[in-house]
């Protein structure tokens, strides 16, 4: 039975708080190194040709169920299963994800906070790179900063979620989706100044042909699917609060494109700076924390530029932790009767409580023997347990479930709601009934090591 629920207060509100959530940590973290690892230009290529391809029919798909069941992702698959009560696995592969995504995602936000305050704080001044790189080993190994500021970027998120979804996600979400569009846009321009732009601009763009690697183009879908706030129940929240005259194609691929647009932005803006100082564009995660702290503090205007990217950082956290504890709370509502506070509350109470080892994982003062019994550290562990199997698995039985069990009928008028052309529903539900599932297993299979695709290639 479907329910009374809020909805979005305008289409840009609805716009500006999924672009929001998908333009987290992924975009401004993850992406820059990830391409630098997988080649440049041909792997930039291939994340693109999977958002539009992959990615996007996804997210409407996820959208087209929230909106029909007027549900978040357990009730909209139990709403829509047809008696098949197993696919509400489905819906609890997107709750499991957003809790421990953000379990681990406030930590890495809490460093970011970190250092904003290390930022105004000229912590770089007159030191050497291996002093600034020695900083973050600190920060992280400091388990009682690290929780604070877990804890500080928790209590943020809640308050937001709180005020409900016009006043407190909406709400926010205009004003910090734009803020972080103009900071990024003002540290594009400056980097578009630097001797190293062009070199970047040939490594992002210029397809590399003898670097390519099927993995590769497998590590962009999934990047795309990170980026794109998939496989984590978000969307269907998200479809919930949409009104039956959104067309839900168009949204879908505004928000695509946005994601793509600022994805190319944040690359162009970290990795001028790589190159002018003659780095290497594969530096992995440490990229961040460890090494553009030094490159900033080599620039004019340097207090400016690391605060403001920093700043940037958290606001990019933020607008995409919001959606995480809403998934959980959402449900909690919905499944248990509980009012909006009382799930909100319980969500970042345990979202928090669950991220303490996350946040002591480094520092060993908890789990001590972890890492040498598991190969990596708890909070390696858990990010590996969500991006290897949770998200992919959800996204696979989200594609599987719209394409094989919700009525043709149905996904029909979903998809032909608005001025989309209905022609392009044929096309769509064959890539979600064929072409997607058979690409995330893909995924699925190469990313846990049961098959190479590199030796199959070859």
């Amino acid at each position: 039975m479907n329910q009374v629920r809020e909805h979005w207060g305008s289409r840009l509100g609805f716009i500006l708080a999924a672009v929001g959530s998908a333009i987290g940590l992924g975009v401004l973290w993850k992406f820059p190194y990830t391409v630098g690892q997988n080649g440049g230009g041909l792997f930039l290529l291939m994340y693109i040709i999977c958002t539009i391809a992959i990615g996007i029919p996804v997210f409407i798909g996820e959208l087209m169920i929230g909106r029909r069941t007027q549900r978040a992702a357990v009730g909209a698959f139990s709403s829509l299963c047809q008696g098949q009560t197993a696919w509400k696995v489905a819906g609890w592969f997107g709750v499991i994800a957003s809790f421990l995504i953000m379990s681990f995602y406030s930590v890495i936000a809490g460093w970011g906070m970190s250092y904003v305050l290390m930022s105004l704080t000229g912590f770089y001044q007159n030191v050497s790179e291996t002093h600034i790189a020695d900083v973050f080993q600190k920060l992280s190994h400091s388990g009682s900063i690290t929780v604070f500021w877990h804890f500080l970027f928790t209590s943020i998120t809640m308050g937001i979620v709180l005020s409900g979804v016009r006043k407190g996600i909406e709400f926010w979400s205009k004003i910090m989706t734009r803020a972080l569009f103009a900071m990024l846009l003002l540290l594009f321009a400056y980097s578009a100044t630097l001797p190293g732009f062009p070199k970047a601009a040939e490594f992002i763009f210029y397809p590399d042909f003898d670097r390519f690697q099927l993995s590769s183009a497998l590590e962009a879908l999934g990047l795309a699917f990170f980026t794109l706030s998939l496989g984590q129940g978000i969307m269907i929240s998200y479809g919930s609060y949409m009104r039956d005259s959104s067309d839900i194609p168009q949204m879908a691929g505004i928000v695509g494109g946005s994601v793509i647009i600022v994805a190319l932005l944040a690359a162009m803006t970290i990795f001028p700076v790589v190159f002018t100082f003659g780095l290497s564009p594969e530096a992995g995660t440490g990229m961040v924390f460890q090494t553009l702290p030094y490159l900033f503090a080599q620039m004019p205007g340097a207090l400016v530029l690391s605060t403001l990217f920093f700043t940037l950082f958290v606001f990019t956290a933020l607008t995409s932790s919001i959606p995480f504890i809403e998934v959980v709370a959402t449900n909690l509502m919905e499944l248990l009767g509980w009012r909006r506070q009382k799930a909100v509350l319980v969500t970042a109470c345990a979202t928090f409580l669950f991220g303490i080892p996350c946040a002591l994982s480094s520092s060993g003062s908890l789990f001590a023997e972890w890492e040498s019994i598991y190969g990596k550290t708890f909070i390696e562990t858990v990010e590996s347990l969500v991006f290897v199997w949770i998200v992919p698995l959800g996204g696979l039985f989200t594609s599987l479930f719209i394409g094989w069990v919700v009525e043709r009928k149905i996904s029909f008028e979903e998809f032909s709601e608005g001025e989309s052309k209905k022609a392009l529903w044929k096309l769509w539900h064959f890539a979600m009934r064929w072409v997607i599932p058979c690409v995330i297993l893909l995924i699925i299979l190469q990313k846990s090591g049961l098959i190479d695709v590199d030796a199959l290639w070859k």
